[in-house]
């Protein structure tokens, strides 16, 4: 492995899956930091690092929820548009005239999904 930060989401989810790679018989290797798990200080070093980037992935959430929070109160944050409700008319009519959905979704430019949640 060469970037540690690309393994797991969590400290929990890191200690599955180095409970899975014992169980098999195996270590993690980080190539780029000379680490290895099959060393109790290889082990350690892994379970603080992925403690430091959980914090920091959470911290970055919670900016962003800060943000978009502000921006709700401000009036500048409305999401993304609707695309498939602004589009309901023309993909019922499509099919009323007996288009097929994932011909429709082709036409009006939107997911064969959408048009499934729209006809539903």
């Amino acid at each position: 492995m060469t970037r540690f930060d690309r393994l797991a989401r969590s400290v929990a989810d890191l200690c599955q899956i180095l409970a899975q790679l014992e169980a098999k018989g195996a270590s993690l290797r980080v190539l780029n930091m000379n680490l290895d798990t099959a060393t109790p200080t290889g082990k350690l070093i892994l379970n603080m690092l992925g403690s430091i980037a959980q914090f920091e992935r959470e911290l970055t959430l919670e900016r962003q929820r800060e943000g978009i929070a502000r921006a709700k109160a401000e009036g500048k944050y409305r999401g993304r548009k609707p695309t498939a409700r602004a589009k309901a008319d023309k993909v019922r009519e499509l099919r009323h005239a007996g288009v097929r959905p994932a011909e429709i979704a082709r036409q009006v430019g939107i997911s064969r999904t959408s048009v499934y949640r729209v006809l539903g």
